[in-house]
């Protein structure tokens, strides 16, 4: 049987929805299965050989074949086998005799980013245990389901975790942002625009082949938006509210500042309907929060994180990669804030520089430029004292509604990119940009789309969002297979001296 041709333009745009989709997640589970650490030549240097800045060591032996990358994932995958092989969260013990021991000091689960406790000499993951407790699970119900284990058969345990913890929240995540396109969207060209955007011009692309924080966050973030709208028929439900409390709370489990997603959802809430805010939003957020906090005192035996001792005890012991002895001088971008990048400076690279949001995703411009004005319009309709009523089905599209959502995403963002100016002085290591600046990618999809149907209606505009989105995948599609790599833009200022780290 011959399907007719569709006729419908929102038929033929779901149909595109749908081919971008297949190629994007087609490529994601491509990635996963080809996985491994690879060592690059250009980023080691062999015995002997002095190059300003240092690399790393070659190896002298062939190394053993790991589906993992880097210190960041390898203390989530270090911690999840001492959970289901050991039945402890400790992934290494310190004895001042024998010296340390452990899954942590083996070949293929070494990392830097653990702390010891100063009392029990133990180490632990520096990581937020929450989602590593639920990816346990996970590892857990497969060992017991095919007899694998995470050692002898990583590459099954491994690329099965991913495809769940990352591709299938990938597919809702899409699927949701076509739904809020459809929504705010005005022109076919504004949303296929965006859909592309979503699909391979963000950050979320490359760390689909890692186990991180950021992309299940990303997802998190998305659907609490989402939900936080009212229905179709202009009723949300307790239902609703509560899922959209549970993926807002989830969110900040996963990236705190994510904490200010959370507040401002649930403010716009008790504005809109004060008994489910109070009775299913707010304790349907709290219930991660609760198992994140239970999961950390049952880790550390207190309350606060480990991440936030930095700069004591737990994270400088004698050995850590933290640790800078009286005198000693550490090289690398770990280290930019402590050997005097000031934080103008590092202000700049993080927004237009070689981590730059702006300069390695410019379809961030768009976002910003429909943040700005969205917000500006809002602000003058409560000016003029005009009715700004809460988001309706019947005006889903209306620039009343989009102006909103464009204000709260401005405000979201200065908050959390002023929170992470004023307390941090790092770049997250080697990583291809501000990942922990991903969850915010729903609400910039979003609020892009007034200055995208804008340009659309111009050929020089279609020409520049189009370039400004080919910028965007180079950037996010450099060294694809992994994400634990500087970004290009840093890669070409360390070659012209521009950057010493």
């Amino acid at each position: 049987m011959t399907l007719p041709p569709p006729s419908d333009p929102g038929e033929l745009r779901r149909l595109a929805y749908g081919v971008l989709i297949a190629v994007a997640v087609g490529m994601a589970i491509g990635r996963i299965f080809s996985a491994e650490l690879l060592f690059e030549p250009s980023l080691h240097q062999s015995p002997g050989e002095v190059h300003d800045p240092p690399r790393r060591p070659w190896p002298r032996d062939c190394p053993e074949p790991y589906p993992t990358f880097s210190s960041n994932d390898r203390s989530r995958w270090a911690a999840v086998r001492a959970l289901v092989d050991e039945g402890t969260f400790v992934i290494g013990r310190r004895d001042p005799v024998s010296g340390d021991t452990g899954i942590v000091f083996e070949d293929g689960w070494k990392t830097v980013d653990k702390v010891l406790h100063p009392e029990r000499l133990e180490f632990y993951s520096s990581k937020p245990p929450l989602l590593t407790v639920l990816v346990a699970g996970e590892y857990w119900a497969l060992k017991k389901l095919f007899g694998w284990s995470i050692v002898e058969d990583r590459w099954n345990v491994i690329r099965f975790i991913l495809l769940t913890i990352n591709v299938v929240p990938f597919v809702v995540y899409l699927m949701v942002m076509v739904r809020l396109v459809e929504r705010f969207g005005a022109t076919d060209w504004g949303r296929l625009y965006a859909i592309a955007a979503a699909c391979f011009g963000t950050m979320v692309t490359p760390f689909l082949i890692t186990f991180n924080n950021h992309t299940i966050a990303t997802t998190s973030a998305a659907l609490a938006v989402y939900l936080s709208l009212p229905g179709r028929r202009d009723s949300e439900g307790w239902a609703r509210c509560a899922l959209a409390g549970f993926f807002a709370g989830f969110t900040a489990c996963n990236e705190l500042p994510a904490a200010a997603l959370a507040v401002g959802l649930f403010a716009f809430a008790l504005w809109r309907r004060p008994r489910q805010a109070l009775l299913a939003f707010a304790p349907a957020a709290l219930l991660p929060v609760a198992a994140l906090l239970f999961a950390n005192y049952l880790q550390l035996g207190e309350w606060g994180f480990a991440y936030a001792k930095f700069g004591g005890p737990w994270y400088e012991y004698e050995g850590s990669h933290w640790r800078v002895a009286p005198g000693q001088v550490k090289r690398g971008i770990d280290w930019a804030g402590r050997n005097g990048e000031s934080k103008v400076t590092y202000a700049f690279h993080l927004l237009l520089g070689h981590h730059g949001v702006f300069s390695l995703m410019p379809i961030a411009l768009l976002a910003l430029v429909g943040m700005v004005v969205g917000a500006r319009r809002c602000w003058r309709t409560w000016g003029k004292r005009e009715p700004l009523a809460p988001l309706s089905p019947s005006r889903g599209r209306g620039e009343q509604d989009r102006d909103l959502l464009a204000a709260f995403a401005l405000a979201l963002s200065v908050v959390v990119i002023g929170f992470y100016v004023y307390k941090s002085d790092n770049y997250g290591g080697w990583t291809n940009g501000p990942r922990w600046l991903m969850w915010l990618t729903p609400l910039g999809l979003v609020t892009m789309l007034p200055a995208v149907d804008w340009l659309g209606q111009r050929r020089w505009g279609r020409a520049l969002a189009l370039v400004l989105l080919a910028l965007s995948v180079l950037a996010m599609s450099y060294q694809l297979w992994s994400p634990w790599r500087h970004p290009w833009l840093y890669t070409f200022m360390e070659a012209r001296g521009w950057v010493r780290y």
